[in-house]
């Protein structure tokens, strides 16, 4: 924080899987991981991701334990997790990393995750009561308040919308250039305050305009579209700290298999992301400072002349 720190960074909540060999590695058994794109032998952690203009890097960290290994408490003991460790989901996790974050007041203005966690009304509706800001990607079976229904599904607020409703943007770059789709929203929610606003995003392709995806948005009134599709796009920062971590860091470059030696692992290479992080910064900041041109002689201060 004392080198990132930016009061419009975003929290980014997300998951990636450690394929493992063997039964004894905490939490390790078969299970959906994003990272090898199917179901596998595996352990996986949720992470929590700080995103500015300047860098980006992982600051929390946790130990997914799947029910096959809370309700055994002697295998747990084996791979020592202790007795006061209880089951929790992944979005139970991600709540308690966000709520650290707030507690240990670092500054952010966004918290936003992918559907896996935003489908989540619990903890969209824990978020909006803290007044935290946020753009959560969700399903399209998700249903959200509307003037005409309680429990109107996201998907049907689109098919109706007028052409010149949907703006064609970028929402950062990709692996292959620009990611470029059609955005469109529809104000919900009609109850709130009045600084307030409440949006279902829907992001569409422009190749192929039957694939679309949705978020759902809590912001100050006058946030406008394009800085919502900022935050959706920035969620891809924190696979970039996943790749960055493994490829430079060692994030997934451990023997370790109990519960406590799998944290310290992570928390070191956490910090040697980091630090890369800052040092990046810092060029960059030098490298910025090199291509300014001076100040004239005529806008120095008296002091700067003296």
């Amino acid at each position: 924080m004392e080198h990132l720190a930016d009061r419009e960074a975003v929290l980014i909540v997300d998951e990636t899987g450690f394929l493992k060999k063997g039964i004894r590695s905490a939490g390790v058994q078969r299970q959906c991981s994003g990272t090898a794109g199917r179901t596998e032998n595996c352990q996986i952690g949720v992470f929590l991701a700080y995103a500015t203009g300047r860098g980006r890097t992982l600051i929390d960290r946790r130990l997914y334990l799947p029910t096959s290994w809370t309700e055994d408490r002697e295998r747990c003991r084996r791979a020592g997790i202790d007795d006061t460790v209880a089951f929790e989901t992944k979005v139970a996790m991600a709540k308690a990393m966000v709520r650290r974050a707030i507690a240990d007041k670092i500054p952010f203005s966004w918290v936003t995750a992918d559907a896996a966690y935003g489908y989540s009304k619990g903890w969209r509706f824990e978020l909006e009561q803290a007044d935290v800001f946020h753009v959560m990607a969700t399903t399209r079976h998700d249903t959200v308040v509307t003037r005409w229904s309680i429990d109107h599904p996201v998907h049907d607020l689109f098919p109706g919308l007028p052409r010149q409703k949907w703006k064609r943007r970028s929402c950062g770059e990709g692996a292959h250039g620009r990611r470029i789709f059609d955005w469109a929203r529809v104000e919900v929610r009609p109850w709130h305050r009045e600084d307030r606003r409440h949006w279902v995003i829907a992001r569409r392709s422009v190749s192929r305009p039957e694939e679309i995806s949705y978020y759902i948005a809590y912001c100050p009134a006058d946030t406008t579209l394009d800085e919502l599709i900022r935050i959706a796009g920035s969620r891809w920062a924190v696979e970039e700290c996943f790749q960055s971590a493994k490829q430079e860091c060692g994030l997934d470059d451990y023997q370790v298999r109990r519960y406590p030696g799998w944290h310290r692992h992570m928390t070191l290479a956490m910090a040697v992301h980091a630090c890369l992080t800052v040092l990046r910064a810092r060029q960059l900041d030098a490298d910025k400072a090199e291509t300014d041109p001076p100040t004239s002689p005529t806008s120095a201060s008296p002091k700067s002349n003296a």
